[in-house]
């Protein structure tokens, strides 16, 4: 997995290239929460090359959103893969996140 950082005028997108699984999610964890504590309030994940998730990856999602939620920012996720997003619906995510299908729609709402 690797991950790339970018910061927008609306936002800090974080996208996701590879697997999201237990060998990596450690990486992701300490670069969501090193944003947060940071006090950057305002995350998008990118997930456009994100070719698969475990349980693991789902977690830290779920804790990044909950911790950025108690400072009332914003968290959302974009580019979800069909097979990513099959994962979410299955996992009752979808109604947990807030997904969009690209990051310039995601961008917008910033």
């Amino acid at each position: 997995m690797e991950l790339l950082e970018q910061k927008t005028d609306q936002c800090v997108v974080v996208s996701i290239n590879g697997r999201l699984d237990t060998t990596n999610y450690a990486i992701l964890e300490k670069k969501l929460m090193d944003l947060i504590e940071g006090h950057q309030e305002k995350i998008l994940v990118e997930c456009s090359n994100m070719d698969y998730i475990s349980s693991s990856g789902l977690r830290i999602l779920l804790m990044a959103l909950k911790k950025i939620s108690s400072v009332k920012g914003k968290f959302a996720l974009c580019g979800l893969q069909e097979n990513i997003n099959e994962i979410f619906e299955i996992s009752g995510f979808t109604s947990i996140f807030e997904i969009h299908p690209t990051k310039d729609e995601a961008l917008k709402v910033f």
